[in-house]
This record gives C-alpha cells, structure tokens and sequence, in this order.
C-alpha cells in the first residue's frame, strides 16, 4: 500500500521543482511563435467518446487506449491524440468558416504502452493544425512554424525529414498488393526492415519495377537529389505527383531560409493512417526518438462532418526538454523566487517587504527562521528547489542579500531595504 502511495503507475511520472518551470517557460515561448503566425488556442476534452478515436479514424490501436464508462454507460477514452479531437471540435465550431482556420493547443495524451517499451503513456504536446487550406503554402508554413519553434527552444542542430506517404502509396498500388500483404510491408518498412522487405517480395508476382522500388526505399533518403532518384524508380502517377509537391513545398521553404533543415525520406510512413500526403519529424542528435511529428490529413475532417484539408504538428514536450537537457542547452526560467527569511520577532516588517515586492512583480517566499537551523541549510534547500536568492533579516541593522549561484552576500539595513522595496 505505501508503495502505491509514493509511487506512480509504469509509465507516468511527476514532474516537479525546477524542472517544472523550464517546461512550463518552454511551452510559454513555443506558444507564443504560434501565436506570432497567427493561430488561435483552443482546449479540448481530456476524455471525449471512444468513437472519436475509434479505428475508422486511423488513429491509435484499440489496445493503447485508456477506456472506461462513464455513468450513464458510454465508452470514453482518454485522449491518446489530440488531432482528432481537435478535428471533431474545429468541424462543430467552424462549419461555417469558408477562410482556413488556425488552431494551436497544449495538452496532455494518454497510451496504454507495455511497459517494456520504456515509452511514457503520459505526453504533453503542444501543436498547431491549419484547416481548410490545401495548397503547398500551407505545408510550407506549418513546416516553417515547426523549425522557428526549434530555434525558440534553443536547438541549433536538428533535422526535419520530410516524406510523403502518397509516395509509398503509389508503389502499392502499382504493385497491386492484397491488403495482407500490403500491411506485412508497411510494418516492415515502418521498422526499417528493408532486407525483411526484400525477402518477403522476393518471390511474389508483382511488376518487377514496382518491385525494386518498394526494396530501393531505403535509398531515398537524404538532400534534395534524392527526388530525382524517388522519380527515375516509378512511372505511377500518384508517386510523381508526390515527389512534385515535395519539391514544391522545398521551394517555398527555401523563400523562408529554412531549406539547410531539411532531409527527405520517401520511406517515411506512420502508424496513424488518417495521413494523405506530406508528412514529417523532427530529430536532434542525443534522442534516439523524434521531438515532433505531423503531416497533412486531407480526409479526417470528413468523418466529424465538415469535408475539409488540413494539416499540422505536435511537439513532444518531454522528448523536447530531454533533448535540450542532453545538448546541455541552459532554460533560462524567469521571476526566480526569492525567498525572505526572518526572525519571528520581525515578522511584521519582513510581510511589509514582502508584499511591497510582490507588488513589483517579484515572486516572494516568506520563511520564518527556525532556531535550530542555519542560513547555511536554507541556501542548500534553496538551491535544490531553484531559488534565486535570499534575504536573511537577522535583526534590523543586519540584513543579508544572498545569492544562491554565486554564494555572493551584500549586506544592507532594515530601513535601506525597506526604502529599496517602496
């Protein structure tokens, strides 16, 4: 019982302290460039109906959800992707809306993984979905708000790998694979099996070119010359039309600058099947995981009833904060508390300074002094907990101003002090 007290379930953590304001500081910045593009917030539920989330959708497995009754016996999940429910919401909301609509959000998601996988099944993202708005444009910005927020965030060597999943799906279809065998491929491309991809191929009927270019994906990967490889390995229509909106949206993204962040890989697929066409993630050296993921999904909008394109992204927080915590990349928190400590018999003046600070602005502990501690304990406490620094009253004409990173102490009066706080 007392384990289950202190301890949370496999796979969900706190988060707490220091740790805790640099991921909250994070989300401010990276939501603010949002914002800066023009995209608007919006919440959704935590928990919404199964059926939101259900297979049709191309959303999680069954098996990865969170799912119970609620009292009146519906299936609810917990939220294990927020797209579609952002995708139900925008449908309700803005029927009527002919202009594209710009959303972002944060909030958390819920999978039921095994624990084996060492995967959280608690994520925070933050995302932004544009809706309604079908043009290569629209690709490029997402694609450009995604690679300003890793520039916010302090990431200065990272890629975004850039595919699209009608390319792999031409190759299918002139392949003319049964749905079976077709999933046997997609699974063994999706884990990088290219010589499992081979063996299974190697003695199906299929048109030979078909053949090799589903074997040869694993070679489409790279810089910009890698398209015109993608387009010499088929002639099927929906494959060169892929690759043309590749270099298209390469294009618009090179009118940004922002065209050295970019790889391609045309063996790029996803587990969520409700993708159409341009999609992408986000990797950075130290994280075997990507940051961010996202692409456009032109037929999800349908199933909630509003018959619209849309695209979008989704940062994962945690990998984000991990990432940037390898690279030793500092997040620098802002209004640090400070922390007043006194002596009981001054109580009444260090409120008065106190709340004087507060009313600037300043984040103010107020500590009354135990007589059998020292201000040394107090700074150590501090540190741990990402104090900035501390105002020890000893008596009114002995006050000391401390620093906790540097250890530096000034020493000042009661009425200086009080003159400094008004």
């Amino acid at each position: 019982m007392t384990d289950k007290l202190l301890h949370t379930p496999a796979g969900l953590r706190d988060i707490y302290s220091l740790e805790c304001a640099k991921k909250h500081m994070m989300e401010e910045r990276l939501h603010h460039i949002m914002h800066l593009y023009g995209y608007q917030d919006i919440e959704t539920p935590t928990f919404e109906y199964y059926e939101v989330f259900d297979q049709d959708t191309g959303t999680v497995a069954p098996k990865e959800t969170y799912r119970f009754f609620d009292r009146e016996n519906n299936l609810v999940v917990l939220r294990p992707d927020i797209t579609p429910s952002i995708a139900r919401a925008a449908s309700k909301y803005y029927s009527y809306s002919d202009l594209p609509v710009r959303l972002c959000y944060k909030g958390n998601t819920f999978r039921n993984k095994e624990s084996y996988q060492g995967k959280m099944n608690e994520v925070t993202q933050l995302g932004a979905e544009l809706i309604g708005d079908s043009s290569t444009d629209a690709d490029a910005e997402i694609i450009a708000i995604l690679v300003m927020t890793m520039l916010q965030a302090g990431l200065t060597e990272f890629q975004i790998d850039l595919g699209q999943i009608d390319y792999f799906n031409g190759l299918i279809e002139e392949a003319a694979l049964d749905k079976v065998l077709e999933e046997e491929v997609k699974s063994l491309i999706e884990e990088k099996n290219f010589f499992g991809v081979e063996t299974l191929l190697s003695d199906k009927q299929m048109p030979e070119n078909a053949k090799i270019a589903l074997i040869r994906l694993q070679e489409l990967f790279g810089s910009l010359d890698k398209l015109q490889t993608a387009k010499s390995l088929t002639s099927n229509p929906k494959s060169i039309q892929a690759v043309a909106r590749l270099e298209e949206v390469y294009k618009i993204l090179s009118i940004y600058g922002y065209e050295k962040y970019i790889t391609f890989d045309l063996s790029m697929i996803h587990k969520l099947d409700y993708y159409t066409g341009v999609i992408f993630s986000v990797h950075t050296y130290g994280l075997g995981a990507h940051i961010a993921m996202g692409g456009r999904y032109d037929k999800l909008m349908s199933q909630y009833g509003k018959d619209a394109p849309a695209i979008g992204f989704a940062i994962s927080m945690d990998e984000l904060l991990t990432a940037l915590d390898r690279q030793k990349i500092n997040i620098a928190t802002e209004n640090t508390n400070t922390m007043i400590l006194y002596h009981q018999q001054l109580r009444k003046e260090a409120i008065s300074i106190a709340e004087s600070f507060r009313a600037d602005g300043l984040q103010i502990e107020l500590q009354n002094m135990s007589n059998n501690r020292t201000v040394e304990t107090y700074m150590i406490s501090a540190q741990k907990r990402g104090i900035g620094g501390i105002i020890f009253i000893e008596n009114e004409d002995n006050i000391q101003v401390i620093e906790i990173a540097t250890g530096n102490i000034t020493e000042t009066t009661l009425k200086d002090l009080m003159g400094g706080a008004q």
